[in-house]
């Protein structure tokens, strides 16, 4: 009687599965597969600009580097301003007009390049008001996803759009280049206001209703607001020990990753062609970690999982000590201390995504998700520009030497953080105010 009913309630039960599949899920599919194109797009744009401006224009090195900085000061700028406006509104709609906005101003490089009126001006313009529109963008759609995937699907929801950043950091700077060796610089930009239409599209069929922002008794002020929104992070434990210890290791790998890129070509003598499969193996190894994340949760539990990745991404750089030249051994070891960490990187942060959007109130999601990227991308140039003292002052193997051993600092979070007391993700927001109190049933171990 037993084996019988076995055999009659399993095929049921994968056919369950399968009809609960996020795959099912139209709406999100229309979001996820106009987010990939977007995604590649953005990847062009940021191989493409700094061409436009060196091969077109005949920029000098800080004209360059004032149009990179200008495409990311907004995220200091904006952040938190972008967050609080984001809670008080529908977010889908802004999403819409962030794309739209981008294909138009990415459009204006083409064609000012066509009509002969191209200069630095118009890149400084067009990468300042792009670089805003993406911090409201990013900001938004990790708000807007809680919204429009059915709870258990959050996790799995995070891992396939984690994958198609790791997937765009691998396929678009290769697109980019040919269609630039193609088409020329300028016209190969034609190709990402394309793809911010498509993101547009997505958006735009997409048939869910987005429910309407909880309206407060009293309208608060713009200071409460990006007050309450830092007290939502840095009043948690959970989301204070990830954001403390993602920004240490975000300011201390853009270190070691500034030292590298020199200390390869000069140290190791690794040719353009060999550094650029060594880095590209990072997006590698991150488009694998996203794609299993959720697997590998489910198989060792949240907390072990978050520990073995926090330990695997802080200690495998080490590896790139070893090497002492550019010989298939020593391209074999760097390709695979990349790939590694890559891999540990994505599993976490795939992890850490579904944390943040799980324990905060959908009200504050905006907000705590503008404070985490203020510090998360703020921190890194000031990283990139230590390693670049280090290098100067030290030497290039001395600083290689320390910006990957401080690179292990964010391991020492294991030993007291509660993110890795967590055996399995919270199923939901604290019911009070004090999001300290965030844990499962028998969440604490023995």
């Amino acid at each position: 009687m037993t084996s019988e009913q076995e055999v009659e309630v399993a095929p049921e039960t994968a056919s369950t599965q399968r009809r609960d599949s996020l795959m099912r899920n139209r709406d999100f599919l229309k979001l996820w597969s106009g987010e990939t194109v977007s995604l590649i797009g953005t990847q062009i744009t940021q191989f493409t600009l700094p061409l436009v401006a060196i091969l077109t224009l005949g920029a000098t090195v800080f004209e360059v580097g004032v149009l990179n900085a200008t495409r990311y000061a907004p995220v200091v700028i904006l952040s938190l301003l972008a967050g609080v406006w984001l809670d008080t509104r529908r977010r889908r709609p802004i999403l819409i007009a962030c794309s739209l906005g981008c294909a138009f101003l990415i459009a204006l490089v083409p064609a000012s390049y066509a009509a002969g009126l191209l200069s630095m001006t118009l890149l400084y313009v067009v990468s300042a008001l792009v670089g805003s529109l993406t911090v409201v963008f990013d900001v938004g759609v990790l708000s807007y996803v809680p919204g429009l995937v059915e709870p258990r699907h959050l996790a799995d929801s995070n891992g396939k759009i984690q994958s198609s950043t790791a997937l765009a950091g691998i396929a678009g700077p290769g697109i980019a280049g040919l269609l630039v060796g193609i088409l020329t610089a300028p016209v190969a930009l034609a190709v990402d206001a394309v793809s911010y239409l498509c993101s547009a599209l997505g958006l735009a069929t997409i048939r869910k209703t987005e429910p309407a922002p909880e309206v407060p008794e009293q309208r608060p002020t713009i200071r409460s607001s990006i007050a309450e929104g830092l007290r939502a992070v840095y009043g948690s434990s959970i989301l204070r020990s990830l954001l403390t210890q993602s920004g240490t290791f975000n300011f201390f790998q853009n270190a070691m990753i500034t030292v590298f890129v020199v200390y390869a070509v000069r140290e190791l003598g690794l040719t353009p062609a060999q550094l650029g499969i060594v880095i590209g193996a990072i997006s590698v190894g991150g488009l694998t970690g996203a794609l299993l994340a959720n697997r590998i949760r489910s198989r060792f539990g949240f907390g072990r999982t978050m520990v073995t990745t926090t330990v695997a991404a802080a200690v495998f750089p080490l590896l790139l000590l070893v090497p002492q030249d550019a010989t298939a051994w020593s391209m074999a070891l760097l390709i695979g201390a990349e790939l590694l960490c890559g891999f540990s990187v994505l599993v976490f942060n795939v992890n850490t995504v579904t944390l943040r959007q799980t324990i905060t109130p959908n009200r504050l999601l905006g907000r705590m998700n503008a404070s985490y990227r203020l510090v998360l991308f703020g921190t890194g140039p000031i990283g990139a520009v230590l390693g670049g003292l280090l290098g100067a002052s030290l030497g290039l193997r001395p600083a290689m030497v320390i910006t990957v051993i401080l690179l292990t600092t964010p391991a020492l979070w294991a030993f007291f953080s509660p993110v890795f007391r967590l055996k399995e993700m919270p199923s939901g927001p604290p019911e009070d105010t004090d999001t300290d109190q965030v844990l499962p049933r028998n969440g604490h171990k023995s």
